[in-house]
Formats: structure tokens, sequence, C-alpha cells
């Protein structure tokens, strides 16, 4: 086995792959705050609706749900459900050692969707439209994942 470095293109396939799709989760909590602030509600917790710097005009329905912010919130929800497992077998993957083609079409493959995903849940398209958008992605790790356990066992 080769070290862990930039200089190993399957690992830097990873390291570019993982380090996006970590961007992503990042900054889709970041546009759920920014959503929050704009609407002025969405807010979760009592005290969020109190008097702050932040909320210097507290008002009724700052804790209601708002769909606006709510959108943004199941896009962070679907991001922490399916890009952790991802950048686990992902890593177990490079260590595996696939070939690199196949390491960039999967890895690769998995962020594009995961991005079509994000675009096509920020514009309220049909389930369908966002199915088939997770689907590739979902089958990457659980192909992924196949692979890792032919590895070792």
């Amino acid at each position: 086995m080769t070290a862990l470095t930039f200089e190993d293109p399957l690992f830097r396939t990873f390291a570019i792959a993982a380090t996006i799709m970590i961007i992503k989760m990042a900054g889709q909590a970041w546009l759920t705050v920014w959503r929050m602030t704009k609407a002025k509600g969405g807010f979760r917790s009592p005290e969020d609706a109190k008097r702050s710097p932040l909320n210097p005009e507290p008002s009724e329905g700052q804790l209601a749900p708002n769909e606006y912010v709510e959108r943004s919130r199941r896009m962070h929800l679907n991001d922490c459900e399916n890009i952790p497992p991802f950048l686990a077998v992902a890593f177990l993957f490079v260590l595996a050692g696939p070939p690199l083609w196949v390491a960039q079409v999967v890895l690769y493959g998995y962020v594009v969707t995961r991005l079509l995903h994000a675009a096509a849940y920020l514009t309220a398209q049909l389930h369908d439209v966002r199915a088939t958008m997770w689907t590739p992605g979902s089958l990457a790790i659980l192909g992924m994942a196949v692979y890792v356990l032919t590895q070792a066992i």
C-alpha cells in the first residue's frame, strides 16, 4: 500500500471529491442560516424568538415553520443522511485500491449527482426528479461498500 499523499492520484481523487462534499454540506448549513435571517423566522428553539442583537424585533410566528427555511433545512438533513456514509466508504474504497479510472467515475460521479440533487431540491422539482439524481449516488455508495467488502474478505 502506498502512503496516503496528494502525489497518489487515487487519494487525490478522494480528497477532491470528499472536500467538495464537505463544503457542500457546510454551505447548506450556512444557506439555512441565511434564509432564517432573511425570513426573520423559521427558528426552532423558543429562545431564538427572544429579543437579541441579531433579533431586535421578535414577533409571534418566528418559531412557526417557514417553507423557505424548511426547504433548506430538509436539504441539509438529506446531506447529513447521505454525505457521511459516502465519506467513510469512499475512504475505505481508496484503501481497497480500485483502478484510478473507476475511482474517478464513482467518486466524481457521486459529487455530480449530489450537486444535481441539491439543484433539483432547491428549485422544488418533483420527487421523481430528485430521486433520479439521488439514486446513482446511493448506488455508488453501495457499490463501493461491496467492493471494499470483497477486497477485505
